[in-house]
């Protein structure tokens, strides 16, 4: 019929309506064997639509029926050409093809395949069952890859720490041995500058103790030594050229030349080259701290030769007694 009116001859012309929109076919699940014989169950849908009427309607006698036929045996037919595998992981491959076939011979009925889809492929149990193993011991063998891969990584951090910490070990005590070489290094050194300077200072004081200061000292010692009525001193030397020094000091009638007064030639020959064989003179505050630090005091000498005295006196006043005994 054409758009409009038309006429229809009753008992000659018959009106047949057609669905001209797209319509759904429901493909009957196949078995199907596989390429490599592996038996698998398939369900699929296919999209249909007329576009010729006239030909859907003449050229076959019911156009959906045939359809769903040719679409069971070219699933069969492509199914049968591919492996388990590639059916299960490339659908969209056998869609596109199953369509391109089914179209290019369903087109002489007016009608066309708008698309097919795959909704299932189930193998068989044992198959399936096959495949459940494989895939486990696959995964067991990726876990078993991944997990020796990651205990050898450790294995390897942790080579590579120990070694890390030997070296800054190593490293560390080396820089402990140094440290403490450089410190005894300069501990002796500072030593053996104390030492120095404490010569230097003894030679000093020495210098400037002439021989006015000994006699007044001496004489001093021995006036305390005698202060007791108990006390008997036997003196080795003659007491009258010591008094007699004494009264020379005392009227200025013997004059010695003090440190004041000597030159350097000769200080130096009395004291020597202080500088040569000890270094450069210190300071007068760095000689005040170091006498403070050595106890190099004036009345530390002083002490140490009443000390002298006395002992020298003790030892001669013993030697006396046992002689008159």
């Amino acid at each position: 019929l054409n758009p409009g009116l038309n006429w229809v001859y009753p008992l000659v012309s018959q009106v047949v309506k057609i669905d001209l929109r797209t319509q759904v076919l429901d493909v009957p699940r196949q078995d199907v064997i596989t390429k490599d014989n592996s038996p698998v169950t398939v369900d699929a849908i296919i999209y249909i639509r007329v576009v010729d009427p006239e030909k859907a309607f003449f050229e076959v006698a019911n156009y959906k029926l045939a359809t769903v036929a040719l679409a069971q045996t070219t699933l069969r037919s492509v199914i049968g050409d591919m492996e388990l595998d590639e059916i299960l992981y490339n659908r969209e491959a056998i869609n596109t093809k199953l369509r391109d076939i089914l179209d290019e011979a369903t087109d002489k009925w007016g009608v066309r395949v708008e698309a097919v889809e795959i909704r299932e492929v189930e193998p068989a149990p044992t198959v399936k069952k096959a495949m459940e193993e494989q895939t486990a011991a696959e995964r067991a063998r990726r876990a078993a890859i991944l997990r020796a891969d990651g205990e050898r990584r450790s294995k390897i951090l942790v080579a590579e720490g120990e070694k890390t910490s030997r070296i800054l070990q190593a490293e560390g005590q080396r820089q402990a041995y140094i440290l403490e070489a450089e410190g005894k290094r300069l501990a002796r050194i500072l030593e053996a500058q104390g030492e120095a300077q404490a010569l230097r200072l003894l030679a000093m004081g020495a210098a400037t103790l002439d021989r006015k200061a000994l006699s007044v000292r001496t004489l001093d010692t021995l006036v305390q030594l005698g202060s007791t009525p108990s006390t008997k001193i036997v003196l080795p030397f003659e007491i009258s050229s010591l008094i007699h020094n004494i009264a020379g000091y005392v009227s200025k009638t013997k004059e010695i030349p003090s440190v004041k007064e000597m030159t350097l030639e000769e200080l130096e020959k009395y004291v020597g080259k202080i500088d040569e064989a000890l270094g450069k003179i210190p300071k007068p505050e760095e000689l005040e701290a170091q006498i403070k630090q050595k106890g190099t005091t004036a009345s530390e000498e002083e002490a140490k030769i009443k000390e002298e005295v006395k002992g020298l006196l003790s030892k001669v006043t013993k030697e006396k007694e046992h002689k008159e005994e």
